[in-house]
């Protein structure tokens, strides 16, 4: 699995080929604040919805709150075959203090 920094995932999500973007945390803090174009896919879920990503070599970005869970979430899809998984490292938090001030933090 590929680390990614929130600087350099905000570049690769304005970039011309984004990542399909996935937030693997909860609906309650998914709707406390998301990043925009992100697709909520709980960690507690993953098994049953893995087939809602169906192109295995899809750039794939997945985040959560500080970092975790979307590695675990990360690898689990490495598991499953996917090719092409990045973490996006600090989670949310991290996109908040060095990407976007305006996303709030908790």
């Amino acid at each position: 699995m590929k680390e990614v920094s929130a600087r350099a995932a905000a570049r690769w999500l304005r970039g011309a080929e984004p990542p399909r973007l996935i937030d693997c945390r909860e609906a309650e803090e998914h709707a406390f604040c998301a990043l925009p174009g992100a697709e909520l896919i709980p960690l507690s879920r993953f098994a049953a919805v893995v087939e809602s990503l169906p192109d295995k070599s899809q750039p794939l970005l997945i985040y959560c709150h500080h970092g975790v869970r979307s590695g675990q979430a990360a690898h689990f899809l490495e598991q499953q075959g996917y090719k092409n998984v990045s973490n996006l490292t600090g989670g949310i938090d991290a996109w908040s203090r060095e990407v976007d001030p305006a996303i709030p933090r908790y």
